[in-house]
């Protein structure tokens, strides 16, 4: 797989010189949880990112519940933790990569090719009986830089444009309840943005909550073969990336993400809404 390390690689080579291991861990709604796990035992010399402190701004009147942060404030954190241009990232998390994906969507947009999600997760690392530990590690701040690549972000204005556009396909990473319209615990408003297809994030994984592999990935999208451009959202641009990562697994280039999502579509009166099957 391109994209995903396997754990006993990194076993081998997480202290290997130009490695940095990046434990994402975060729990929606408990914002503190992430960094608390990750002070009690972590894989050893991982940094902590966090999703909604560093992978994030502050929430806005538009841009969704995780808008994506300040470039240049990101490339300096990233600096802080030891992170440049030269290193191989290595991001893990417990929530099946969905937070691991975000980073790695990130450093990609920047540029940055070498960086992976961990296989699977860090319960799974443990259960293996890989070593973990409540040691900070050793950080060497360094500067990073890079810059901001065409072709990996749309705003609200791109993908409102695009809607009904031959050829360009919309994914909706949610669960299907969200999708229809059933249900919606999260955003003030229920549904989909117009002509979206449902591919549930997690469909991505396996039975074990590891990833599939690309052919399975490249079966589970079959329908997206004919698209020219698919453009991927959930409800705020983070469960999003994990499918972007499984498309370029399953083969696919022209692959965008809409960062504000659902919850930044509806902050904009008078954008349509779709709900039921299409």
């Amino acid at each position: 797989m391109q994209h995903i390390v396997a754990q006993d690689w990194l076993f081998e080579h997480g202290t290997d010189e130009q490695i940095v291991i990046v434990d994402c861990r975060f729990t929606l709604g408990q914002p503190e949880a992430g960094r608390n796990a990750y002070d009690i035992d972590h894989i050893p010399g991982a940094v902590y990112l966090d999703l909604e402190q560093d992978l994030s701004a502050p929430k806005g009147e538009h841009g969704g519940r995780h808008p994506l942060p300040n470039w240049e404030d990101f490339m300096h954190r990233l600096g802080e933790v030891g992170i440049d241009s030269e290193s191989t990232v290595i991001a893990y998390d417990d929530q099946g990569g969905a937070m691991a994906s975000r980073l790695w969507w990130m450093l990609q947009a920047l540029g940055h090719s070498k960086v992976y999600v961990l296989e699977g997760t860090f319960s799974m690392w443990k259960q293996a009986g890989y070593p973990v530990t409540d040691e900070p590690p050793a950080m060497h701040a360094t500067i990073y830089e890079g810059k901001l690549q065409e072709g990996f972000l749309l705003q609200m204005e791109d993908v409102k444009n695009r809607i009904g556009r031959r050829g360009t396909v919309l994914v909706d990473s949610r669960e299907k309840p969200r999708y229809l319209g059933l249900e919606e615990a999260i955003d003030p408003v229920a549904g989909h943005i117009p002509g979206a297809k449902s591919y549930f994030w997690k469909q991505g994984l396996n039975e074990q909550g590891g990833w599939k592999d690309a052919a399975a990935q490249k079966e589970r999208f079959a329908d997206l073969a004919s698209a020219d451009e698919i453009i991927v959202y959930c409800g705020s641009g983070v469960t999003a990336c994990p499918n972007v990562l499984a498309l370029k697994e399953a083969g696919f280039s022209n692959v965008l993400l809409y960062s504000g999502s659902w919850s930044d579509w509806i902050s904009y009166e008078g954008n349509p809404i779709a709900t039921g099957e299409e």
